[in-house]
């Protein structure tokens, strides 16, 4: 199958504000597209905008609501035109044992990694049949793997991959691409927002494996498999490896990440 040409195309991007998906609205741009970067955080949002210039739109959306998914998908496609591709990337995270976090913030981590990604693909759908487009969902190696300290983010990125691997097989048909890419730890303010067990932003340090991508990285390997019509990309040598560890021997994985991770869970610096 030939290579999708995103030059002319009108694109989405969630969570567009800052991290992967401002990169994404500059990659887009340079490859020609019309950019509408939404976010919940309108300002930063327009700051990106305005620095990629016309090529870009802010429009302010809250992804845990399925009217503001709506309306945002449809201020879109009035300023760029029918949607052709659509990244969910916007997300949240928690840095928390299961045993001390409260159940409203597993359901928060869900409704905006999860629920809103469903409502905005939702809101797109009739565009990206029509223009046999692409919808693509950022999920992480917590989507195939467990992480320590992190019970609601992989419950939530493990759920995107049944989602959009399911929607894939269903859309293939009528020409629309599904693809979902799990980047390992990327260097972005993601870390520095992460929930606590309590709903607060943690000032607990993050743990990590390897070294950090950056969101340009992240970007670049999201676009390009969009172009090349990937179902599944896995993203830096971590999320590589932890593939096929989980994939051959889970127990060595887990016990591997369970002593790299452990001070997710101990509360307290290694």
């Amino acid at each position: 199958m030939a290579e999708r040409r995103l030059a002319g195309n009108s694109v989405v991007v969630t969570g567009g504000g800052g991290g992967i998906g401002a990169a994404l609205g500059r990659r887009f741009a340079a490859a020609g597209c019309r950019v509408s970067l939404l976010d919940i955080d309108a300002d930063h949002a327009i700051e990106v905008a305005t620095e990629i210039g016309d090529a870009a739109v802010a429009i302010a959306c809250d992804v845990t609501s399925e009217e503001s998914c709506k309306q945002a998908i449809a201020t879109a496609a009035e300023a760029h035109g029918p949607i052709d591709v659509l990244v969910n990337n916007a997300g949240l995270a928690h840095r928390s044992a299961f045993t001390a976090t409260d159940v409203a913030v597993l359901r928060r981590i869900m409704d905006i990694n999860f629920w809103g990604a469903v409502y905005c693909t939702k809101a797109a759908l009739p565009d990206l049949l029509k223009r046999r487009g692409a919808v693509a969902v950022v999920s992480s190696v917590a989507g195939f793997a467990p992480l320590l300290g992190r019970t609601g983010y992989a419950a939530s990125k493990h759920a995107l991959h049944g989602l959009f691997g399911t929607l894939r097989a269903e859309l293939r048909p009528h020409g629309v691409d599904v693809t979902i890419v799990a980047p390992s730890f990327v260097d972005t303010e993601l870390r520095n927002h992460s929930l606590g067990g309590d709903g607060a932003i943690t000032d607990h340090p993050q743990s990590r494996v390897g070294r950090m991508m950056t969101p340009e990285h992240a970007a670049d390997s999201i676009v390009a498999a969009i172009e090349r019509r990937r179902g599944l990309v896995v993203v830096g040598p971590v999320g590589r490896v932890t593939r096929v560890l989980t994939a051959v021997v889970p127990g060595i994985y887990e016990r591997i990440m369970a002593r790299s991770l452990r001070q997710e869970t101990e509360g307290r610096d290694r």
